[in-house]
């Protein structure tokens, strides 16, 4: 086939990919808002699909191009919606309660797509003489695992805050306990008033005044807040080194095609403010004992950094990275 050929392919491979995705999206929030199953099912199938669509858009474009495809924002665009997925895919096996939550990360990983083929796409070519070295190979692909991985779990922290806040707000709908020593005849009474208030609360938010709306009832469909704390918590122990690892091979890149080590190019700079970010994270969770709220806020304060670094500093700011537009 030739290079046009593969190129052609490549693009109907990443709208085929979106297309997957979306459809995936879709079938996933019905699960989330109906509990259907069948459709949950049905949209994993969809997503592995749109994934394979995904990695077979990588592929040929690598073939058209003669060399790795991840030497540019489209290309890298394409590859970190792959592994944001594959992660996905990978909790979905080990916890079914993670399969409704597809549709949060799917989402954002179409944005991506979607944006990187309208917006920042450029042909399929030769890389610049700065990036034809051997460490792209290893560089680029720990950043592309690392930043995939560490988006998924700052996705994990802001469900959490939509989780604990519903939590919250139903909690102070429960009647309060009764303070003070009782006696245990009285405690049993408290204890079956407290049961018989709960049975009632479904039948009674059935009524008009009271009815949650839409968006109420999907929020009481997320899994625990706990659980996406804990979820939050292991994807962002396993992404951090791989992270770390790509900063230092990063380091070892620039020598060979800089002379240096590190130079405070705006790309480096940004990139050390996320390593700073989620190694805060890590640490506050493991000496000060941080949990819930206060982590996710500097998990989410993580992703807009990973923002600002591959969209601004790369489109707008000058600096040696310049070719990565």
């Amino acid at each position: 086939m030739s290079t046009a050929r593969l190129a052609e392919l490549s693009d109907t491979l990443v709208w085929l990919a979106v297309l997957s995705y979306v459809t995936a999206a879709l079938l996933l929030g019905f699960e989330l808002a109906y509990r259907v199953r069948w459709t949950g099912r049905a949209g994993v199938a969809v997503a592995v699909a749109g994934l394979a669509a995904n990695a077979g858009a990588a592929l040929t474009r690598g073939l058209a191009a003669g060399r790795v495809p991840w030497g540019n924002m489209y290309e890298y665009s394409v590859m970190i919606a792959a592994v944001t997925v594959t992660g996905w895919l990978v909790w979905v096996a080990r916890r079914r309660e993670v399969r409704p939550l597809g549709t949060f990360v799917l989402l954002p990983a179409v944005l991506a797509i979607a944006a990187a083929a309208l917006i920042l796409r450029v042909p399929a070519g030769p890389l610049v003489p700065a990036l034809n070295s051997g460490w792209i190979k290893v560089h680029v692909v720990a950043a592309i695992i690392g930043s995939g991985t560490l988006c998924l779990a700052s996705m994990f922290s802001a469900l959490y805050l939509v989780a604990e806040r519903a939590e919250r707000r139903a909690a102070a709908r429960r009647p309060p306990l009764v303070a003070g020593g009782a006696r245990t005849a009285d405690r049993v009474e408290v204890s079956e008033a407290i049961a018989n208030y709960e049975a009632e609360e479904p039948a009674a938010a059935e009524r008009p005044a009271s009815a949650p709306g839409p968006g109420g009832r999907v929020l009481g469909l997320l899994p625990a807040a706990d659980k996406l704390d804990e979820l939050a918590f292991k994807t962002t122990a396993f992404g951090f080194p791989i992270w770390t690892f790509a900063i230092m091979a990063g380091g070892i890149w620039a020598q060979s095609a800089w002379g240096r080590y590190w130079g405070w190019d705006p790309k480096e700079t940004w990139s050390f403010i996320i390593w700073v970010v989620y190694a805060a994270y890590l640490h506050a969770r493991a000496t000060a004992g941080w949990r819930g709220r206060a982590a996710a806020w500097v998990s989410l304060v993580g992703l807009a950094a990973f923002v600002i670094n591959f969209y601004v500093v790369n489109t707008w700011v000058v600096g040696l990275h310049s070719y990565a537009k």
